[in-house]
């Protein structure tokens, strides 16, 4: 059994650009004298498909998280993708416990406790702070912050000076600040040097750990969103749905909208002529079979639409109150599509032996080449859970 404690510190948005453009001493130094390279989110470029990728070093055709909604096809009505009894095999949370290793799991918003709290010692979401931890830290600044992910640190930190039984942490913080501001922003590069200087703290407090850093996806400006259910009605081609990738709780963050979506077709023979309408919309890069999709980005085939629908990186989709297409304000930014995929991938003071760099593609590489090794799910293991 592995004995170094292991900290994943994953950064909701935090593409390549943003780190790139902060200062981040403290992490810039761990990439220098670790491991850095960068890599691929999966796609969709949404959090609970990265999430899950990360916490399970599997791709969604393995876990099953195709995004943060789905299309629940006997009920007809779209549903949160946040159950942690729709992931299909273990997440490494499980994967440390089969081996007698505690974990925690930190995140600053609740749909992760839902998604992948199963056998965590601690699980913990900023957006619902306990009262024990409101009484120790105070009370947890708003969701739609970038205060909260600075409290949410602070947890990180206390539980790795006080609580040296917790073999694994999770940390999951919000890309609130990432939808509001650009990299080169005054507030997007305070934001970046605060976490910097907690997760430099990290280091400090536990000399023992071993750190990693990875988002689940980048961000950029958009400039409009359709309605593909509304386009293709209106155009004498209705659709049975229409699903953003994004939806989530989060509507502050985004409205829902994002750029993959998912088509449920009243008819299969509707396939071609459907496909041929949206992609005479601008903005429309591509769009794609279920089978083609599921094996050109991994995805499982049953949980996406008849056909996915690719925005180019000014478009987005999801559903609109009277119309058919909207202008974004200018200073809309949000993800989705395959031009948020570059993000960082860090691996600081891993006592374990790390592959060859081509060996790391995706984010889910850190957790699928460096913990599943240590942590690997047998049918003793299996069985001695159950």
């Amino acid at each position: 059994m592995n004995s170094q404690r292991i900290v994943i510190a994953m950064i909701d948005g935090l593409g390549t650009d943003y780190f790139e453009a902060s200062e981040m001493p403290r992490i810039k130094a761990m990439a220098n004298n670790g491991f850095y390279k960068t890599v691929s989110a999966v796609m969709p470029t949404v959090t609970n498909a990265n999430n899950a990728s990360i916490c399970c070093g599997a791709f969604p055709d393995e876990h099953g998280i195709t995004g943060n909604s789905y299309f629940d096809e006997t009920l007809n009505q779209p549903e949160y993708m946040e159950d942690g009894n729709s992931i299909l095999v273990p997440t490494m949370i499980q994967r440390a416990r089969m081996h007698g290793v505690k974990s925690a799991l930190l995140t600053s918003k609740k749909k992760t406790i839902r998604l992948l709290g199963a056998d965590t010692e601690i699980a913990i979401s900023a957006e619902e702070a306990p009262a024990d931890m409101i009484e120790k830290f105070g009370p947890a600044p708003d969701i739609y912050s970038r205060e909260i992910n600075y409290w949410l640190w602070q947890l990180a930190l206390d539980i790795l000076q006080n609580r040296p039984d917790i073999g694994f942490l999770y940390v999951h913080t919000t890309d609130y600040p990432m939808h509001m501001w650009p990299p080169e922003a005054e507030e997007s590069r305070a934001h970046q040097a605060e976490l910097d200087r907690l997760l430099g703290q990290v280091t400090d407090i536990a000399p023992d750990a071993a750190l990693m850093i990875t988002a689940d996806h980048g961000m950029n400006y958009k400039k409009r969103c359709w309605d593909l259910a509304k386009a293709c009605e209106r155009r004498q081609q209705p659709l049975r749905f229409a699903l953003s990738a994004e939806r989530d709780r989060y509507i502050k963050h985004h409205r829902t909208f994002g750029g993959t979506a998912w088509i449920w077709l009243n008819h299969p023979e509707d396939a071609d002529e459907v496909s041929r309408l949206l992609l005479s919309l601008e903005g429309v890069e591509q769009v794609l079979t279920r089978e083609e999709a599921a094996k050109q980005f991994h995805l499982l085939a049953e949980r996406i639409g008849d056909l996915v629908v690719l925005g180019d990186k000014d478009t987005v989709f999801g559903e609109l109150e009277e119309v058919e297409m909207e202008d974004l304000p200018a200073h809309y930014r949000t993800h989705g599509s395959t031009h948020e995929m570059e993000v960082p991938l860090i691996v600081h003071n891993f006592k374990g032996a790390i592959p060859a760099a081509d060996k790391f593609s995706f984010n889910l590489h850190l957790s699928r080449n460096l913990l599943a090794p240590i942590w690997p799910v047998t049918a003793d293991k299996i069985a001695a859970n159950q």
